[in-house]
């Protein structure tokens, strides 16, 4: 009895020390990415004025970097909150934790460096060496162009400072390890020609990261590849109603096969229309979590290339109930 006693002993010894390794391994050795740049930026009006239309147009990283209000359809960012932050993401969405856009305003931001800044945004590691959870986009923003993060950076160093306490994001066992494991050095690209509408189009896809609503996941919580952009992935309002995501593959049946280029860009560009006044929509009501106010500043070319871009995909059917009220 002593012996077993001993070598049950001496395994869970052994077990302990692997977690403790495991665990020393995962907070010395990751996130692995590269030291943040040496890098000074110059703020041009024009680099402040591309990444004006980047972060509110296309990136759009004031839909989560504001307070937005969905009093209002497609819940456009509240007056005076622009890049103060605060909105909370958390289990009631699906999420594996509690997480909170942070403050990117001038007051968030003073103590990054602008090299720090540009690994944060396109590897998702903090000046302190924490990894952010994924619902920031921050693989897409990865592949963009450095010219373009640039411009970004450049904007919001330009944007008026709002104080805001922001609380930490704190994600559940165990992604809070598996999280630390998730970046990766940006693997940048050079911005294609707009002339070349359907490359420009998927570099412009990839930076408004579109495939992440509108692409159902798999049952261990990724994108499903076999799946982009057929949309249903669906996502939950506080009221209990859900909003599901549209099919916007080129299938006729039920995504986007009929639509023409022009339809395509009315439907973004009519909520820019100086008659177009944005509703009010009661709890319970049809609502959408698709930016539309912000989407519809994006250019009209620039939107045609989405549109070739998508129209080049492979056809998928995906029928898809498009809102379902609360009970």
């Amino acid at each position: 009895m002593k012996k077993i006693f001993k070598v049950f002993t001496y395994l869970l010894g052994a077990v302990v020390l692997l977690l403790v390794c495991g665990l020393a391994l995962l907070q010395l050795g990751f996130p692995k990415v590269d030291p943040s740049e040496e890098l000074t930026i110059e703020y041009t009006p024009d680099r402040i004025e591309r990444g004006a239309y980047l972060a509110n147009h296309v990136a759009v990283c004031m839909d989560c970097h504001s307070k937005r209000d969905f009093s209002e359809f497609s819940g456009p960012p509240s007056p005076g909150t622009l890049g103060a932050g605060g909105d909370r993401f958390d289990q009631s969405m699906g999420l594996p934790g509690v997480f909170y856009a942070k403050n990117i305003t001038p007051f968030g931001i003073s103590d990054y460096t602008d090299g720090e800044l540009f690994r944060l945004i396109t590897t998702g590691v903090t000046r302190d060496g924490k990894a952010m959870f994924p619902l920031m986009p921050y693989p897409y923003y990865g592949k963009m162009d450095r010219e373009d993060i640039y411009d970004i950076i450049a904007y919001i160093r330009s944007i008026p400072s709002i104080e805001t306490e922001i609380p930490d994001s704190e994600a559940d066992f165990p992604v809070n390890l598996i999280l630390r494991t998730m970046p990766k050095n940006a693997e940048l690209v050079k911005k294609p020609d707009p002339s070349d509408q359907v490359a420009y189009g998927k570099y412009l896809v990839n930076a408004s990261a579109c495939i992440e609503c509108h692409t159902q996941l798999t049952p261990q919580g990724v994108i499903d590849p076999e799946l982009a952009f057929s949309g249903g992935r669906s996502f939950p309002f506080p009221d209990g109603s859900v909003v599901t995501s549209s099919n916007i593959t080129p299938d006729v049946d039920t995504g986007i096969g009929k639509w023409t280029a022009e339809a395509f860009v009315q439907r973004f560009k009519q909520y820019a229309d100086s008659a177009y006044v944005n509703p009010k929509i009661a709890p319970g009501e049809f609502n959408s979590l698709m930016p539309w106010v912000m989407y519809s500043g994006m250019k009209e070319n620039d939107l045609k290339a989405i549109y070739a871009y998508l129209m080049s995909l492979p056809a998928k059917k995906n029928e898809v109930v498009k809102f379902t009220a609360s009970n």
